[in-house]
């Protein structure tokens, strides 16, 4: 079973999946996540494509606890520009100091918490480097299907200077981030159980064809299998 609630990092979320659970492709959603499974800590990068979990060799013992950042949030507490980590699944221990990892770590064994990874977040970023300022702003425009020069204009930098603000924030051009979102936005849509031609008139999309071919291309499965309860 997988269960999500709020962060108290603002727009983050904490979830876990108990132990049996079959794995289901993860959807591109602009997301980095911090994960502890099986033992390990593991960072999952912004994907551009559905990813599906290779099963265990084992069944975990323990329940699967991760800490999904907001958007743009992720490199300020990982250390690494997004787009490093895109499509890929890293042990935490390659991005932070081995001591920091290990009292993460030992903390976790002793009691798998989503609270515990929201503190070690949080103090990253107190400590760190800022997220992008415009994070936020970007997102919000990116995910309406904002033509990239207004963006650009509405950040105040160059076109190119977009691109770049978004490869580090996000993983992904501006373009790539706007299909994201939009995905994200529409799923979200059509689980409320909206009507599939509604939603891709509300979600921005030229009509439900083309709804359906980016479903096909960014999720890898028709919208009604994407949707299906499991």
């Amino acid at each position: 079973m997988y269960r999500e609630r709020p962060s108290v990092l603002s727009g983050a979320a904490v979830w876990t999946k108990t132990p049996g659970t079959a794995p289901r492709p993860v959807l591109p959603d602009g997301c980095t996540d911090l994960i502890w499974y099986d033992g390990r800590l593991l960072v999952a990068g912004p994907d551009t494509r559905a990813h599906l979990p290779p099963a265990p060799e084992r069944a975990p013992e323990a329940p699967v606890v991760g800490l999904r950042f907001a958007p743009g949030q992720g490199p300020a507490v990982l250390g690494v520009p997004a787009h490093e980590l895109r499509d890929l699944r890293v042990p935490l221990a390659d991005l932070w100091p081995a001591d920091r990892v290990r009292r993460l770590t030992d903390e976790l064994a002793t009691a798998a918490s989503g609270r515990a990874l929201e503190a070690a977040a949080a103090a990253r970023l107190r400590t760190g480097a800022a997220p992008d300022p415009a994070r936020g702003l970007i997102a919000r425009a990116a995910a309406r299907g904002t033509p990239v020069r207004e963006l650009a204009d509405a950040v105040g930098v160059g076109e190119r200077q977009l691109h770049r603000r978004c490869l580090a924030a996000f993983g992904y051009g501006p373009k790539t981030l706007g299909r994201v979102l939009r995905l994200v936005r529409a799923l979200d849509l059509a689980r409320s159980g909206m009507p599939y031609a509604q939603v891709a008139a509300v979600a921005g999309y030229a009509d439900q064809a083309h709804l359906a071919r980016e479903v096909r291309a960014l999720a890898g499965a028709p919208l009604g299998t994407v949707l299906a309860p499991g």
